[in-house]
């Protein structure tokens, strides 16, 4: 039964079932029958009883369908035969519609119903003759077998089509499905050519395709979406070209796959009467009659019974169509005729022994893929056609001899038991493989066949090959030749070669060359993939070039489609083929890992198998028809189960399978010796030798008991195990530095730590791994005869790794001791790390953490080492690989995500990542997250890199030349041949080795174990790293790094708070679980969660410590200023006292003083007159000699310049230019007038020799002048100090000669001594100075006359200057004490009006503030003891913040006791009750939240106050919108954007947003948080420029400081992944009882009060706006206090404000009061209609609760209020409010009760009433809640009574636990008792039928 308010949106229309019996008795009187009415009876008779006994198949069909196409058939029949009676002609219309459909065994019930019916009527076999004839030819030109049994299928299908133009050949694969519809096409189009008149024998066309091959659009057509162009289809172009033949040629559309509701129902209008095909552009191809559909399907499981009906069916029975013998009769037809002589004997063999194999397979043998029967058949044919073609020559390449061809029918006859074991037991198990040769050998034996067989007695015949060439049976080992070990082959590419791989390699061979499929089935890691790569690539004929393709679960047919056509090159039209000369062997992995379709189909499959049964595919672009010729399949898969899928039999009939058994321990021993053995022997010293085989068993057993004993389970998803994980030990092991392997223990320690890495380390429980740690250790006591701890000592670290000398080359793998050098070193890689990159890691690092970054190390650091790191969200997974590739100097890729981010951009990221690798070398990490799977197909290309290292159809023809490019020179330099194929293998072997995947993945929920089997891969490839919780150690670890450098907490308080801070995480780990298994809400629990604890506690702490100690100080000092003024006011009385006496004394001081300096100063000024005028005479006297002195001066100025430029020449002269003057002998006659001139000037006298003429003396200068010369110093001197102005008249007229001599000029003197031209300006100064000084002379004499008179004038002056000095000094004297005494009164004066103002402001100061003096030391004493108890409120607070957003109210509270409790245990101070709101709560602030729009309820003001102070931005879990609201109320005048993630530019106005510093609110938030939001949720911002800038997807934004970020949910109950909890601050805000109650109670007073309510909200908005400006009132008079300098008494200004700030807070608080007292009066009337508003609250979450019944019952909160209000309006109204609430509360909950049920399914409403009644009485206290907890669980709290059961025949244990459980309750007490005592009673009641209406017993 539909809700009510669903049925009303249909108009219901009453469908009836038809009346067969009426419909066919009027068409087969329409059709010309005359007893149509008995026959009409007969026939739905038939058809009745035929539903009903027949067995049930899905392609059986007795409705109207059916029953029109047997009248149809009638009709044809009456009217082709008018002579046969009616009945016979109904009986064979029915025989012929339905016989082809019917199962074998149900044919013979069927036929006996129409006896039944029909009785005594004999019914005429029909003669096909010439179209069985025309049938039987084409079987035999086909060679194959004319089985009566299917000639009545093929002329069955004749039949059916002429009465269907629509049918379906049914039946399990090789029944001859295809051959049925071929060979009748054949034969209708010989008998066409032959001439046959028949108007249904025409030439037929078959237009094959198979549907599940190509999608939806590319089978129909389809619009695109971006240019709307139509794009045809393949269906409607086959059709087309069908109804373009206007020939009468019949045309089949043959549609070869798998039918389901995909894409049938499309087809629906063709099959129907109509025939038209209807497309999505509009288009309408009707079917011409000359048409027709078949369907080639394995069966109907999944289709419609509508298609069902509209088809004609043809069943193929799977045994009765085509045998085994058949198959057989047909292949040695087939066979060439050099072998057909021996092709009797192997008929023979084959009916001896054929079936007998195939039955005792089918029921002793389990496989890992079971083969259908004939598939064997064909697989043992194929072997044995593939020995017996070494008899067939191949011309100008093969002969066979005369020898070799006498030994065929010997050969043949070994061949046949060769070919029975691998075609008929080559798919077996193992253990089937031993059951299959024992079988075999009791055959051979009981049939006298031994000598034949030759089988070798001993071992099993599987361990033989049969030696064609000398017809021996041979050990597969003998086949090939010694396989040595190279200890320097890379690990990756030993192969060591067993029996198994010979022989599975050896048929792989021989059938791959002869055309034929292999497929090689087995478990994981039995070396199926390595061998088959190993032998195509290297172990084929030359013309074979190998294709590898993966599949995956995401693999598509289009992809697989477009991988292979890229390969193929075009022959001629139509046809495709490998390049000439080539031949493609193609192997596919993971055959069975495609994803099954909706309805079990697997595309990629469906394509292959079309190429395998039509020889090719469908070009999607020309839809032409591509036949590909010369290629052979080689497929590889793991046995169904997990993430591999049950693939169809019709595709695997064309593969021969193989069986890949788990190796034997002697085989897996064999391999790990030869591979450790090798290397021990050729790099490590002698001694280790001896651990090789305690070894190869010990890694045997550990792998076989992990095998064994852990399972993989839905949490443990990941536990597979191969042999893969005994390879990676071993390589492991061989990464040993032969340097460190000192002696046994060491190698064995190594091998213990490659062990844990391998197995270990993917453990996810601390019980598993102390399982292993326990194996371990009994392995290596058992098998090595060593203690555990002599290997690993106890408390020791076992870590290897290749890091601990950084900068090493060639790095060792050494095992690492010393913890502490550990930390260090990768401490020094991480701060290297940070100081390379702009993003940085501020990652702690402890041993834990570390030893994570050794594991990754120790991946990447193996050639293709891969990693999957699963943990949650949050757990280092990423940081830590980044630090794990710096330190082995790897670059590390990673995508990032935007908006657009799909598959285009992926692949391009992929390319270039392959690029990096393969053409660079270059060694890369990829590090690839599950939260960046925008495409399930990403995972599919990872899986292709991981097992191939490429990714099909990446490269295009410009890509592929460029890598041959890069590929050429290294593959010449390798000796590698320069192919296309070799070089682009070479860059595939470097993308492998070279790249290395590490993928973090969570390993929560269904999706991560989907992608584990969905891509084996993951697992299988990559060595698992689980990241377990954080130890309790490393929690501490963490904290203490974190709290040491907070100097203002004890270290006693630190080491209390970092036991602390692990315990807060412990705690709501415990709490999360809790939450989860009662609520079913989630709630993760990460590292990252605690490092946001850490750090919030440490922001917080500082804020707290701020902030108080601010208030404090503002306080401390306002009572300081209070406490100094108190003083001051006493100080300033008394001081006025003191001051009054001593000003009247200064007073009267002064005016003494005052009348002495008026006498004192009328003396000074009749001595000042005097002065003045006795200063006027000596002045002019000083002026008359300034005159005389000035013109001497003008006089000297004359002859000074001439004065000075002698001295200056004197001082640039020589001493040694002189002494050169001195040693002329003759000098010349210049040089004699100068030194004369000296002489004459400085009175030296001359030599007087006798004159040349011997008349008289002459004078000499020159001797004595020479003298003079010669002491060149003492010149100078001389000269410099001559008394120039004492020069004698004589010298002054001895030397005017010279002067007047023109000789004697210092030109011409500087012509013959430049020493002489200096000397000669000398004489010349003196001279021209000597007669200016003379003119002056006269001058001076009168100046010194002048000076004297002025002196004594002076010294007068003088006198009368000191005397009127004396005078005024004593006025200055008197005027200073009387300015003293002046000043002093001032002073007194100033000092008692200061302090009269200074009381008065004391007063008016003291008077205002006084009163807040006691509650501000209250405040200061308050804050004192917070400020004590911070270190405990902040911690709850900090874990508050950090972890409680996501619960509800009740775990918050339970939380916060739990660690107020853990704090008082740890004596760590906090306040009493402290919590979230006590501690970080402001009034202001909140009542602001509250206006606009948050709840006042308790749960929604911490999410404000989380909001507030957390770090991250938040996600608002809001169901009822509330918290969206408010975000918008916030933020409204800020320029708000509001976005959506639908919004198709939501990210650019994002952008914009962080550039301009606007906030915004993205709500509808789902459970996916879009990747291009990372960059904004961490916070990524850097410098760049000198700004703070960040990436958001390809763009760089500058980062604006005033961004903010909110998102909120609808969802109720949304379940978000670690990885994005890590990210966001989850707050979980749906409405509470509280929040919502106050809300209903407002709406109600709103609509019958609004008066009341309205004066409310005012008063609401007053107080809230009072309150703010008491608070800022206080802190501006706090303010000023506080930054007020010096005496506060003297600023006039800061008082006037104080006081008026306190009258305006005495204003406010008056009004505070006033309004406080009108709204508790308006508070009373409003509580009398909260029992409304308590009712409504309890019943929306009544209704609320209906979503738990059925996801589909959702009601919002807008929809419930406006219910509310219109019950408001419409209840009846009342004056009296006790009558008026009842009215109210009956209409609304029956007007609930009655919308809601509208939407209720009808099971459902009676539910809802039970739990409405059920509130409604719990809301009246009507309900005990013991008691109704009883009735939910059957139980009551206490300890029950022992009484003893007293009716245990019918009480049983369960109902007698419950009695004396109920008798617990007070109501019930000793209710045991009674019941035992009245047991009868309660029998009687027990067995009532209706016991819910019979009385109850008496007690």
């Amino acid at each position: 039964e539909l809700p009510d308010n669903l049925k009303a949106l249909f108009r219901p229309v009453a469908m009836m079932i038809p009346d067969y019996r009426l419909i066919a008795e009027i068409m087969l009187f329409s059709e010309g029958f005359a007893e149509a009415r008995p026959l009409s009876q007969k026939m739905t008779q038939l058809y009745k009883l035929s539903s009903e006994q027949l067995s049930k198949q899905d392609h059986y069909d007795f409705g109207m369908r059916a029953v029109k196409s047997v009248l149809v058939m009638a009709g044809q029949l009456k009217r082709s035969n008018p002579e046969l009676p009616e009945n016979i002609v109904l009986i064979r219309a029915l025989r012929d519609s339905n016989l082809p459909k019917f199962l074998h065994d149900d044919v013979p019930l069927f036929m006996s119903i129409i006896q039944d019916l029909f009785p005594g009527v004999e019914i005429p076999n029909v003669d096909y003759g010439r179209l069985q004839e025309a049938i039987e030819y084409e079987m035999a030109k086909a060679k194959l077998q004319a089985v009566p049994t299917y000639l009545a299928k093929i002329i069955q299908l004749f039949e059916t089509m002429l009465v269907r133009h629509g049918v379906m050949v049914v039946g399990l694969t090789l029944t001859g499905k295809t051959c049925c519809h071929k060979m009748l096409a054949n034969a209708l189009s010989q008998l066409k050519r032959d001439g046959d008149e028949s108007p249904h024998y025409e030439v037929t066309h078959r237009y094959t395709l198979n549907p599940k091959s190509v999608t939806m659009g590319e089978l129909y057509g389809s619009v695109n979406a971006m240019t709307q162009e139509w794009s045809d289809g393949l269906v409607p172009t086959l059709v087309r070209m069908a109804v373009a033949d206007e020939t009468l040629n019949r045309k089949w559309i043959v549609f070869d796959g798998p039918v389901d509701a995909i894409w049938i129902e499309n087809m629906n209008t063709v099959l129907d009467d109509n025939k038209k095909l209807c497309l999505v552009s509009g288009e309408i191809i009707a079917m011409t009659p000359c048409m027709n559909v078949i369907f080639e399907v394995e069966d109907l499981a999944v289709a419609s019974p509508a298609t069902v009906s509209r088809v004609g069916i043809i069943y193929m029975e799977p045994v009765s169509c085509v045998g085994s013998a058949a198959q057989v009769a047909s292949w040695a037809a087939a066979q060439p005729a050099p072998t057909q002589p021996v092709m009797p004997r192997m008929l023979e063999l084959f009916g001896t022994l054929l079936d007998r194999a195939l039955d005792f397979v089918r029921k002793n043998v389990r496989h890992y893929v079971q083969p259908v029967r004939n598939n064997l058949v064909d697989s043992t044919l194929r072997v044995l056609e593939r020995c017996l073609a070494e008899w067939v020559p191949r011309e100008g390449r093969y002969e066979v001899t005369e020898e070799k061809q006498a030994m065929l029918p010997t050969v043949a006859e070994r061949a046949f038991f060769f070919a029975l074991v691998w075609g008929v037991g080559g798919a077996c198990n193992a253990e089937g493989r031993r059951l299959f040769d024992s079988w075999l050998r009791q055959t051979v034996a009981a049939d006298g066949l031994m000598d034949a067989a030759g089988m070798p007695e001993a071992g099993a015949i599987y361990d033989f090959a049969l030696d064609l060439d000398t017809n021996a049976w041979r050990p597969w080992m003998e086949t090939i030749d010694e396989f040595v070990l190279s200890p320097k082959t890379p690990f990756a590419d030993i192969i060591v070669p067993m029996t198994d791989s010979v022989r599975y390699m050896w048929l792989t061979e021989r059938l791959v060359v002869g055309g034929h499929h292999v497929l090689c089935v087995g478990p994981t890691g039995t070396g199926k993939t390595l061998n088959i790569k190993d032998k195509l690539m290297t172990g084929m004929p030359e013309d074979f070039s190998p294709v590898f393709i993966n599949f995956s679960a995401q693999t598509s047919a289009n992809q697989t489609q477009d991988l292979l056509d890229s390969k193929l090159e075009k022959r001629r039209k139509g046809i495709y083929a490998p390049p000439a000369g080539k031949r493609f062997s193609i192997m596919v992995d993971d055959v069975n890992m495609p994803k099954r379709e909706e309805y079990g189909a697997q595309p990629p499959v469906e394509l292959l198998r079309q190429w395998m049964d039509q020889g090719g595919w469908y070009d999607r672009k020309t839809l032409e028809f591509r036949r590909i010729i010369d290629i052979a399949f080689v497929g590889c898969m793991g046995p169904p189960g997990g993430g591999r899928q049950v693939v169809t039999d019709r595709f695997l009939r064309h593969f021969n399978f193989i069986a890949f058994p788990e190796l034997q321990e002697d085989s897996v021993a064999t391999i790990l010796r030869t591979i450790l053995s090798t290397f021990v022997g050729a790099f490590l010293p002698h001694p280790i030798n001896a651990t090789v085989e305690p070894m190869v068993s010990a890694t045997i057993e550990i792998y076989s008991t992990i095998l064994k004993e852990l399972l993989p389970t839905p949490m443990k998803s990941h536990y597979t195990f191969n042999l893969r994980d005994m390879a990676s030990v071993m390589q492991g092991c061989l990464s040993a530095d032969p340097k460190e392997m000192l002696g046994p223990n060491d190698f064995v320690a190594l091998w213990v730590h490659e062990n844990e890495r391998v197995y270990s380390d993917r453990l996810v429980s601390a019980e598993d791994k102390s399982w292993y740690d326990a194996l371990v250790r009994r392995v290596v006591s058992a098998r090595f005869y060593v203690p555990y701890e002599e290997v690993v000592p106890d408390g020791s670290l076992l870590l290897y790794g290749d890091f601990m000398v950084p900068g090493a080359d060639p790095r060792s793998y050494n095992r690492i001791d010393d913890r502490a050098a550990l930390v260090r070193i990768v401490k020094e890689y991480l701060d290297d790390y940070n100081a390379a990159h702009t993003k940085k890691m501020p990652l702690v690092m402890f041993v834990d953490a570390i030893q994570h970054v050794a594991r990754v190390s120790r991946m990447l650091r193996q050639p293709g080492g891969n990693g999957l790191l699963l943990g949650v969200g949050g757990s280092g997974r990423q940081s830590l690989t980044r630090l794990a590739g710096f330190i082995q100097d790897m670059e590390t890729f990673q995508i990032e995500i935007s908006k657009n981010y799909g598959k285009a951009e992926w692949r391009d990221d992929i390319k270039r990542l392959l690029f990096s690798a393969g053409e660079e070398g270059k060694s890369t990490i990829f590090l690839f997250s599950d939260t960046q799977i925008i495409h399930e197909s990403f995972l599919e290309d990872i899986n292709n890199v991981l097992n191939t290292g490429e990714v099909p159809n990446l490269f295009d023809e410009n890509d592929h030349n460029r890598i041959l490019t890069a590929m050429r020179p290294i593959c010449a330099a390798e000796g590698i041949p320069q192919t296309k194929i070799a070089m682009y293998s070479r860059f595939v072997k470097r993308v492998l080795a070279h790249v290395h995947l590490v993928i973090c993945m969570s390993p929560l929920g269904e999706v991560f174990r989907t992608r584990l089997r969905n891509f084996p891969s993951l697992v299988n490839n990559c060595t698992i790293d689980w990241f377990m919780p954080w130890p309790d150690d490393a929690l501490r670890e963490v904290a203490r790094d974190t709290f040491d450098s907070i100097a203002e907490i004890s270290d006693l308080h630190k080491a209390s708070i970092v036991t602390m801070a692990g315990s807060i995480h412990l705690s709501v780990e415990k709490a999360s679980r809790t939450f989860f298994a009662e609520l079913s809400r989630y709630n993760y629990v990460t590292p990252t969660s605690y490092l946001e604890l850490l750090r919030t506690y440490r922001t917080l702490l500082a804020r707290k410590q701020t902030e108080l100690a601010t208030a404090k100080r503002r306080l401390v000092i306002g009572l300081d200023k209070l406490a100094h003024t108190e003083v001051e006011v006493a100080t300033l009385q008394k001081q006025l006292t003191e001051m009054q006496p001593v000003l009247i004394k200064t007073a009267a001081d002064v005016e003494e003083m005052m009348g002495q300096i008026q006498k004192d100063k009328a003396a000074a000024d009749e001595t000042r007159t005097v002065v003045v005028r006795e200063e006027a005479i000596a002045s002019s006297k000083a002026e008359e000699c300034q005159g005389i002195k000035d013109s001497a001066e003008k006089d000297l100025a004359e002859a000074l310049p001439a004065l000075d430029e002698a001295v200056q020449c004197l001082r640039d002269l020589k001493l040694s230019d002189i002494s050169e003057v001195a040693k002329y002998a003759n000098p010349p006659g210049g040089v004699k007038l100068v030194v004369e001139a000296i002489c004459v000037m400085r009175n030296v006298p001359p030599k007087m020799e006798t004159a040349p003429d011997g008349k008289g003396k002459v004078a000499n200068y020159w001797e004595p002048g020479k003298k003079m010369l010669n002491d060149a110093k003492g010149l100078l001197d001389a000269m410099f100090q001559f008394d120039k102005d004492n020069i004698p008249e004589k010298t002054i007229s001895r030397i005017e000669p010279y002067m007047n001599d023109p000789n004697f000029e210092p030109k011409k003197i500087e012509s013959v001594s430049k020493s002489c031209k200096a000397m000669c300006q000398w004489v010349r100064a003196m001279f021209t100075y000597h007669h200016v000084a003379k003119n002056v002379e006269p001058k001076r004499r009168a100046l010194q006359a002048a000076q004297e008179e002025l002196d004594v004038l002076t010294e007068n002056l003088n006198k009368l200057r000191a005397a009127l000095k004396e005078v005024e000094d004593k006025i200055a004297e008197l005027e200073f004490s009387f300015n003293q005494s002046v000043a002093k009164k001032e002073s007194l004066q100033r000092q008692v009006d200061d302090a009269t103002v200074k009381m008065d402001r004391a007063a008016r100061l003291l008077g205002g503030l006084g009163g807040e003096k006691v509650r501000w030391q209250e405040t200061v004493q308050r804050l004192t003891e917070s400020e004590a108890s911070l270190v405990g409120d902040v911690l709850i607070a900090a874990g508050s913040v950090a972890y409680l957003g996501p619960f509800t109210s009740a775990y918050r509270a339970d939380l916060c006791a739990t660690w107020r409790g853990q704090l008082a245990d740890l004596k760590l101070p906090f306040s009493e009750g402290t919590t979230l709101m006590s501690t970080l709560n402001d009034a202001v602030v909140t009542r602001q939240w509250a206006i606009n729009g948050l709840p006042t309820d308790t749960i929604s003001v911490e999410n404000g106050i989380i909001l507030s102070n957390a770090r991250r931005w938040p996600l608002m879990i809001d169901p009822q919108g509330q918290a969206n609201k408010w975000a918008k109320n916030m933020e409204r005048d800020n320029q708000l954007e509001v976005i959506k993630l639908s919004d198709k530019d939501f990210l650019r106005t994002l952008e914009n947003a962080v550039r301009f510093g606007k906030p915004v609110v993205l709500e509808n938030i789902l459970e996916d948080l879009d990747p291009a939001l990372e960059p904004i949720l961490l916070r990524q911002t850097y410098k760049q420029g000198g700004s703070e800038v960040m990436k958001i997807g390809e763009n760089v934004i500058p980062y604006h400081s005033d961004f903010k970020f909110r998102m909120t949910t609808k969802l109720s109950n949304p379940h978000y992944p670690p990885e994005a909890s890590v990210k966001v601050t989850l707050l979980n805000f749906t409405i509470t009882q509280e929040g919502l109650e106050d809300q209903l109670l407002g709406i109600a007073v709103a609509k019958e009060r609004p008066d009341l309510e309205e004066t409310k909200n005012n008063l609401v908005l007053q107080n809230a706006s009072m309150q703010k400006q008491l608070k800022e009132i206080e802190d501006q008079i706090l303010k000023l206090l506080s930054e007020s300098s010096g005496d506060i008494l003297d600023d006039e200004q800061l008082i006037n404000t104080l006081a008026q700030s306190k009258v305006t807070s005495d204003e406010i608080n008056v009004k505070v009061a006033e309004a406080r007292e009108t709204e508790v009066k308006i508070d009373e009337t409003r509580e009398e209609y909260r029992p409304c508003a308590f009712r409504a609250a309890l019943l929306f979450f009544c209704v609320a609760d209906m979503a738990r019944v059925d996801p589909m019952y959702q009601y919002s909160l807008p929809w419930f209020v406006t219910l509310f209000v219109r019950a408001i309006e419409d209840s009846e109204q009342s004056e009296v409010i006790v009558e008026r609430l009842k009215n109210l509360n009956d209409f609304f909950t029956y007007s609930l009760y009655v919308n809601v049920c509208r939407s209720l399914f009808e099971n459902h409403k009676l539910l809802f009433s039970f739990s409405v009644c059920i509130k409604v009485l719990m809301g009246d206290s009507m309900i005990d809640m013991e008691e109704w907890r009883f009735l939910l669980s059957g139980s009551a709290l206490g300890q029950a009574s022992e009484l003893e059961n007293p009716a245990p025949d019918w009480v049983t244990a369960q109902i007698w636990t419950s009695v004396r459980s109920l008798s617990l309750l007070p109501a019930f007490q000793a209710f045991e008792g009674s019941f035992a005592e009245h047991v009868d009673a309660w029998r009687a009641y027990f067995d009532d039928n209706e016991a819910h209406r019979a009385p109850l017993p008496e007690p």
